[in-house]
């Protein structure tokens, strides 16, 4: 009897709980419990962002950061480079731009850890190419204006040595060789001899191989030089994706390819620095060739 009564007065209790809530919203109220679910979806909601928010303040930065003070070198009289301060910040595009003679092939070698410095100091990442090189080069990728790939070797077997001259070997170097090749897109070429290539596909090789040990500093000179228009864009292409994923240095004379890849550059003369700011205002002049003949701008 106890049960059965207990049961009616809880059915009671829950045909009015269920009167009040459709009497809410047919009134145009949104009912208790509706406003409490809507609630604490708001609340999760903005608790997720918030999650998110702090994720994305905790998150690592790219790259890493090139710094010269007061950096020269001297080749007995001839001075190639002279004083030099420059900060290149993390995940940064930065062009370096000059004419032929300019200094940036020097600062280059300098960063490499092939030259070192008359006077002054340089740091990749906190670390001296002269005195830390082989952590400067765990750093750094490399790829110079003329590409040093071998023409009688096989993309993959290329790619393979370059690897174990940077101490990868078995899973790991098999590894780097398909990522690299997956991501410079070099399948269809993976098994051809280097020299029977066109341009495009060996200065495509050539970047691949500076990204084997996926370095968050690369080092580029001059990378389209010779190239037609259509291997130019290819080239460009990859080159624009690594933006804010590493620290990227372009070293070039091309005007165009400065303002379509880089978003900082500083002009070189004579071993000198012109001038240093956002690309799109460096070269933003009525005459920016001026800088390139050592003008300071108006």
């Amino acid at each position: 009897m106890h049960r059965a009564r207990l049961s009616r007065c809880l059915s009671k209790a829950c045909r009015a709980r269920n009167e009040r809530a459709t009497a809410d919203v047919t009134e145009g109220g949104r009912g208790p419990e509706v406003d409490q679910r809507e609630q604490e979806r708001t609340d999760g909601a903005q608790k997720l962002t918030s999650e998110g928010q702090a994720e994305a303040s905790r998150a690592p930065e790219t790259g890493v950061r090139v710094e010269a003070r007061g950096l020269s070198r001297h080749f007995g009289s001839h001075v190639a480079l002279e004083g030099l301060d420059l900060q290149i910040e993390k995940g940064q595009a930065f062009g370096l731009l000059g004419a032929n003679g300019a200094g940036k092939t020097t600062f280059i070698r300098l960063v490499t850890g092939v030259l070192l410095p008359s006077s002054g100091e340089l740091t990749v990442d906190g670390h001296s190419p002269a005195t830390e090189p082989a952590e400067v080069r765990q750093r750094l990728g490399y790829v110079a204006e003329t590409s040093r790939i071998y023409p009688d070797l096989r993309v993959r077997s290329f790619l393979r040595f370059a690897g174990g001259a940077r101490d990868l070997v078995g899973s790991g170097l098999e590894a780097a060789v398909e990522r690299v090749i997956e991501r410079f897109h070099l399948e269809e070429v993976a098994g051809r001899w280097i020299g029977q290539l066109s341009k495009g596909f060996q200065q495509r090789v050539s970047l691949a191989q500076a990204f084997l040990h996926d370095p968050p500093l690369l080092i580029v000179d001059e990378p389209t030089s010779g190239l037609d228009p259509l291997q130019q864009k290819e080239v460009r292409d990859v080159l624009r994706a690594l933006r804010g994923n590493h620290t990227l240095i372009l070293c070039t004379h091309d005007l165009s390819e400065a303002r379509e890849l880089t978003e900082r550059a500083a002009i070189l003369h004579k071993g000198r620095l012109v001038t240093e700011g956002p690309t799109q205002e460096v070269l933003g002049g009525n005459d920016p060739l001026a800088l390139f003949r050592g003008e300071a701008a108006a």
